[in-house]
C-alpha cells in the first residue's frame, strides 16, 4: 500500500495518471515545475503497458508466453522479443541465485492446488496427481539463448512470470517517464513501486508495508519505507490461501515438493534497483525462509529487505538485512 503525502512545495505540481494493467490497476505520481506539463504521458505509458502485456499475459491466448506454453515441440528455438528475454534473464538469475525456490515454471502445481485461472478448490488435491506434475516442473527444461529465443526441453514445460512480470512493467513505465525528462515520479503496479527522486515537498516518497495478517484493513500501514531512485516490492500469503483441519494452505507453492510452503514467513519485502528483481526476490524469499533469505539478501549488493513472520500465537518477527531502513 502506498502512503503518499500531499504537502505542496511553491512552484511545483503534482500529477496523477492512473488506469487499469495486468489484472490490477496502476498509479503514477509525476512531479513538474509550474509550466511543465504532462500531455501525452499516458497514452505512452499504456502503449508500453499493452506492449508488455502482449508478450507475457497468460490471459492473453495470442501473447508471446501462451504461444510458447502452446509449443508441442522439443529442441526448436522460438523467438521472442527483448522484454520476455529481459524477463527470462532475470527469472534465471533468481532461479539461480534461490537454489530453485522462484521457479517461472510452477504454475501448473499452482492451479492444481486451486491458486489459479480455473479458481479456487479449498481442497488438498491427490498426493498422486502432485507426484505427476513434478517433473514438468523445472527452469532447466527451458534453455535461452541470445539474443532471444528459447527452447523447450520438454514438451510438457509451461512458463508464468507473473511473478517477476508486473515488477518489469514498473521498470518500464519508469524509463518511459524518465525519457520523457521527468526526475521525480513514482510508479506503482499492483503494490510494486518504483520512485524517483523526490516528492514536490522535496522529501522522499513514502510507500506502507500492509500488517501481514488475514484480519488487517488494506489501510493498516505496518511499515513505512522512504524510497528515493529505487523500486520496492512485497510479497505475501496472507490474503491468498485456504485452512483445511485448521491447517493453513497458501498460493506460495514450493517447486521441489509440489506443497504449500510452511515456514512461516508471511511476508517479504525488498528494496533493488530495479522492481522486477526486487518482486522476484520477494516471491523466491517466501518458498527459501527466513534464515536462508537473510543470508542471500545480505551477500547481493544494492538490495535490502524485510522478512516477517507470524508465530504459532500470531505474534509478528521483524527480520532485517543489515542495512534495511524503515518506519514503525
Amino acid at each position: 500500500m502506498l502512503v503518499l503525502l500531499s504537502i505542496g512545495c511553491e512552484g511545483k505540481k503534482e500529477h496523477l495518471i492512473e488506469g487499469r494493467t495486468m489484472g490490477t490497476t496502476y498509479h503514477v505520481k509525476v512531479v513538474t515545475g509550474h509550466f511543465q506539463g504532462i500531455s501525452g504521458l499516458k497514452d505512452k505509458i499504456e502503449m508500453r503497458l499493452d506492449e508488455i502485456n502482449q508478450s507475457m499475459s497468460t490471459y492473453v491466448k495470442d501473447s508471446e508466453i501462451s504461444r510458447f506454453n502452446s509449443l508441442d515441440r522439443i529442441d526448436e528455438k522460438f523467438k521472442i522479443s527483448d522484454d520476455f528475454y529481459q524477463v527470462m534473464r532475470v527469472a534465471q538469475k533468481l532461479y539461480h541465485l534461490s537454489e530453485g525456490s522462484l521457479d517461472g515454471t510452477v504454475n501448473p502445481l499452482v492451479d492444481l492446488w486451486g491458486f489459479g485461472r480455473a479458481g479456487r478448490k479449498n481442497k488438498i488435491p491427490p498426493k498422486s496427481r502432485i507426484e505427476a506434475l513434478l517433473p514438468t516442473i523445472g527452469f532447466e527444461h527451458i534453455e535461452i539463448i541470445s539474443p532471444g529465443y528459447l527452447i523447450k526441453k520438454i514438451v510438457s514445460v509451461t512458463l508464468d512470470l507473473s511473478s517477476i512480470a508486473k515488477g518489469y512493467g514498473v521498470d518500464a513505465v519508469a524509463e518511459v517517464i524518465h525519457k520523457e525528462g521527468f526526475q521525480n515520479y513514482l510508479v506503482e503496479i499492483g503494490g510494486e513501486v518504483y520512485a524517483s527522486g523526490l516528492r514536490k515537498d522535496g522529501q522522499p516518497w513514502r510507500v506502507g508495508i500492509n500488517r501481514p495478517q488475514k484480519d488487517a484493513a488494506i489501510s493498516n500501514v505496518y511499515k513505512v519505507m522512504r524510497l528515493q531512485n529505487k523500486a520496492f516490492a512485497t510479497s505475501g500469503d496472507y490474503r491468498n490461501f485456504f485452512e483445511v483441519d485448521g491447517i493453513r494452505y497458501s498460493h506460495v507453492i514450493d517447486p521441489k515438493t509440489g506443497y504449500p510452503v510452511a515456514n512461516g514467513v508471511v511476508s517479504v519485502s525488498i528494496v533493488s534497483n530495479t522492481c522486477a528483481f526486487a518482486d522476484g526476490l520477494a516471491t523466491a524469499i517466501m518458498v527459501m525462509g527466513h534464515k536462508k533469505g537473510l543470508r542471500l539478501i545480505d551477500r547481493l549488493h544494492d538490495v535490502e529487505g524485510l522478512i516477517v513472520i507470524e508465530n504459532p500465537d500470531g505474534m509478528l518477527v521483524d527480520f532485517y538485512s543489515k542495512g534495511f531502513e524503515a518506519e514503525s
